[in-house]
Parts: C-alpha cells; structure tokens; sequence
C-alpha cells in the first residue's frame, strides 16, 4: 500500500499508464502524464531551493496546472498550501507570510494577479510556471522550462508522517489559521472512503470544489488511489446549473460530491430532466445541511444513484457519512450525519467534560487516523483543539470539533450546530467574528455585527449592519468594497446595513438576536436615513 500521496499517481502510471488521471475543459492527462508532468516539476523545485518541509504555495486556478502542482510539490518534499483565487492579494499575502512561503507554482492566465501578489511585500523568492517579468529579485521559471528540465528523481526522504498540505480557513481574529494534514491523514480519509463507496479504475469523480475547499481532497486523493479519473468542474460550469448538469451528462460522470446548495440549484435550475445522468452512481454532499425536499427531488430525478451525507470537518478529513435509504420519509427532521468511518472513534460530551447519555447534545470529539496534525504556527489554538483523555487504562488524544451533535436511538448522529460562531454558508466556513473584525478595520466604522439567517433554499445568508464614528460618511455601498478588498467574496454579508445605534442587552452587549429577529421581519432590518 502506498504511504505517500505522490505514490498513488505513480503506481496508478505503472498499473495502466494511458488511463485519463485528470480531466478539465475538454484536456486531460493521463496517469502516464501526469507522473511524468509531476516528476520534473518536482525537479525543477529541487533546483529552486525547495527541500523537505518547506511549504510550496498553488497560485493556480482549477486545472491542469493545479493538479500537477499539488503532486509536483509533494515529490519535491513539500507541502503544497492553495491560495484562494476569489481572495484579495492582501488576504493570500497574509497567508503566504504566516506560512513562510517562498516559492509559487503558478500559471500564465494568473501573471496580472501574481504581480499584484508580489507587492504586497511577501517573502517570495521563486515562481514557476509563470511567462512574464516579476518583481526584481523573485526568480521567474515556465512551465516550457519545467517540460524540457532533466528527468531526476527527488528522493527527500519522506514518510507518511511528513506534512502534505496546509488549508487556510477563516479565523476569528481576522488572521487565517492553517489547518496542517499528513499523507498519512489524508490517504486514511482516501482509503475510507473509496472502501466505503466502492470506487474503481473505472469511476469518474467530480472535482466541483476548488483546491483551497476541503471537499477536493475527497475528489483528488480517492481518485488516485484507485487509479479512477478526476473530472475537474471548471468555475463557469459551478455558476451555472444548466451548464454543470450538461458537464455532469457530456463528462459520464459517476460520482459527484459537492456541498447541498449546488445540488439544490441543480434541483431548481438544472433541467436535469431533460439530461441523461445515467452513469450517476453516487451522489456525495456535505458542508451544511441538505433541506428534505430538495433533496427528495433530486433522488426522485436520479432513482439510479445512491445518495451519501458526509460529514468531517477539515482538521479531521473524513469522520461520519450516512448512506440515504431509497425511501426519504416525507420528516422534515435533518438529514442525520450517520456513523463513524472504520478506524473512527468518537465521544459526545457535556460542558463538564464528561460523556452524555444517548439523546442529548453534546460537543463532538474524535479520535482518528484522518485527524491534522495541528494548526500552522499556532500551539495555543492547537492547546483547545487537542484533549487527552483516558481510554482504560490508556489514554489517546481526541480532536474537540467545536460542533453539536446527538445521537438518536437508532445510533446514528445528528448534527445540531456549532458551539462557537462558526457557520457554513454555501459550503465555505466562515467566523462571524472574522467579518466583523474586518468592518471594523475600517476607520469610520464604530460597532458591528454579522450574523446567519436561514434562507429559502434551506441553506444559510450573511447579514451585517454597523454604527459609524459620525454620521453618513460612508455608505453600504463603500463598505462592501472595503470588505471585498479583505475577505473572499463568500465572506462578504449579503445584505449590510448602517444604524444609529446599535441594540444592546442589559449588560451592554450588542444583542445580535435582536438584530437577527429584526432581519427576519418581511421589512428586514431598517437602515437609517
């Protein structure tokens, strides 16, 4: 068996080396290619200073690119860290600086964007894969030049304990946290999952979620593994329903795995009717909660697939999943999360720490091959994530998910919320706290709060409203343009509002439940004049 990520593309290239690896847009590699592609890249990062440990950034959009540079990367004996296109330079700046990136894989559609990555002062040295000038002092490499490199193999010494990747995701300060995986985490997720689902060679899995969304390591990892093919779903198909269920038909896929909303948009605006989706076997989601009757539509649409909700936050991979019977009751009770993968072992506690009986809420906590090994840089946050406790006579360490779960008589989970701030939106985590940090980075803003409504589709919508150090500076308008220039676009609130003043609770908290009950009122919050 494999014990390093980059080794299930090159056995996969040995076992059937003309077998499509990856797929996007209407090009492909084949595993032959794509071992080859891989190989000399990692070379040619070896030649760029790159050694074991250090961390390789992707300035890549989905792709080809991406792909080779994920695996390129970790045959160099790097850890591969995506960079969120949709985010502001300064945002994949701060990145770049807490994670200590000196090099780039990038692509010559992204030569305007890395320039203005570039100025924002970050310590990079090298890029490859880029065409243009860069910044003086920063070494630039093609991807022609990675093509015609020497064939050498890397050997940095690896094992399945080294770092793998590192996936930025929003923090309540205001600072990205970075969420740092093992191969050995990683191929324990890949492997539970292609053994859960029966994957093949002759699968086609969706790639819907970009590499910087936890969702892709379902997509890459299981794929290789099995020597399956990944269909990645370029932008332009995700934003639009029709388009993607006609990629979904054209593509013959046979697994597709993305968060609930995009399944529901393909309810309501796909026309899946008119296609044929035959080849479907397995439709996977997971992200947020999946409303009944959109989901009943969608399995009634599709009676030849089987249908999976996957739970597993991204410090943990893969933890639960539950395989939907072919009769969803008409119960408007959430889609339950399921049981623990094999290999996972998990414990449902009270405040007090201790264990809850059957039925009743608790924190979720999890001990798992699949779990991180911690937060990049961060030991007093990985201090509250990690928690030994005693297992008979022995004791192990549990990863504390911040969610709240409960387990039915039947024994299966359900998932109740997060302790903490933390909500999905659209399948993109997001902390509140984080949004409100942001609105008050501005220097006429005085008070603020962001909260979560749910919305019609059953997913969830972002609300702010704020309070301004004096009267009609500035408008909704220009604080959105602040934010978009600090946060990714899904972080941005949907609606934002400006008040005189702001609620407040008998102990002179802002009363956000308030302002969430005003937001719900058919008139919504009313901005003042």
């Amino acid at each position: 068996m494999p014990s390093l990520l980059p080794q299930t593309v090159d056995r996969a290239a040995a076992r059937t080396p003309l077998h499509e690896a990856v797929r996007c847009d209407g090009r492909a590699l084949t595993y032959s290619e794509l071992a080859e592609r891989s190989g000399r890249l990692a070379a040619t990062l070896a030649a760029q200073g790159v050694r074991r440990g250090d961390r390789v950034g992707i300035h890549a959009g989905k792709g080809l690119a991406a792909t080779v540079a994920m695996y390129g990367i970790m045959k160099a004996g790097a850890a591969y860290v995506p960079l969120d296109p949709s985010s502001p330079p300064a945002r994949q700046a701060l990145v770049l600086r807490d994670c200590g990136i000196r090099h780039l894989v990038s692509e010559p559609a992204r030569h305007r964007a890395l320039t203005e990555l570039l100025q924002e002062g970050v310590p990079v040295e090298s890029v490859v894969g880029t065409d243009g000038e860069l910044s003086d002092g920063v070494r630039a490499c093609s991807w022609n030049d990675v093509a015609s490199h020497p064939v050498a193999v890397v050997d940095p010494g690896l094992t399945e304990a080294d770092l793998a990747y590192v996936l930025y995701t929003s923090g309540s300060t205001g600072t990205p946290k970075g969420v740092m995986h093992s191969h050995r985490s990683a191929l324990a997720f890949a492997r539970a999952a292609a053994e859960t689902y029966g994957f093949t060679r002759d699968d086609r899995l969706s790639n819907h979620a970009p590499l910087h969304f936890d969702l892709s390591t379902l997509d890459y990892f299981c794929a290789a593994l099995v020597g399956a093919t990944t269909v990645v779903i370029p932008d332009a198909h995700t934003r639009v329903p029709a388009s993607l269920a006609a990629l979904i038909e054209a593509e013959r896929l046979t697994v597709l795995y993305t968060v609930p909303l995009a399944l529901t948009h393909l309810v309501l605006h796909g026309a899946i009717d008119k296609r044929d989706l035959g080849p479907l076997r397995w439709v996977l989601f997971g992200g947020e909660p999946f409303p009944r009757k959109y989901l009943r539509a969608l399995m009634s649409a599709l009676p030849g697939a089987r249908f999976s909700n996957v739970y597993g936050p991204t410090e943990v991979n893969g933890v639960t999943y539950y395989v939907l019977p072919h009769d969803l009751s008409e119960s408007d009770e959430p889609i339950p999360i399921g049981l623990p993968y094999p290999g996972v072992d998990i414990v449902i506690v009270g405040e007090d720490g201790e264990p809850v009986a059957d039925g009743e809420p608790g924190e979720l906590l999890v001990r798992t091959p699949t779990m991180m090994l911690g937060y990049w840089g961060r030991h007093d946050l990985d201090a509250r994530a990690f928690e030994t406790r005693r297992l008979g006579h022995d004791s192990d360490v549990f990863v504390r998910t911040g969610d709240l779960v409960r387990r039915r008589a039947d024994g299966l989970l359900v998932f109740l919320g997060r302790k903490d701030r933390q909500v999905k939106i659209r399948g993109y985590r997001i902390e509140l706290d984080e949004v409100e940090t942001a609105l008050l980075a501005h220097e006429a803003v005085e008070t603020a709060a962001a909260f979560a409504l749910p919305c019609a589709e059953g997913s969830w919508r972002m609300e702010a409203a704020v309070t301004l150090r004096a009267p009609g500076v500035v408008g909704p308008d220009e604080l959105r343009a602040h934010l978009t220039r600090r946060l990714p676009r899904y972080a941005v609130p949907d609606r934002l509002v400006v008040l005189h003043q702001m609620p407040r609770t008998a102990t002179g908290k802002i009363d956000r439940q308030q302002l969430i009950q005003q937001a719900e009122h058919p008139a919504g919050i009313q901005a003042d004049a």
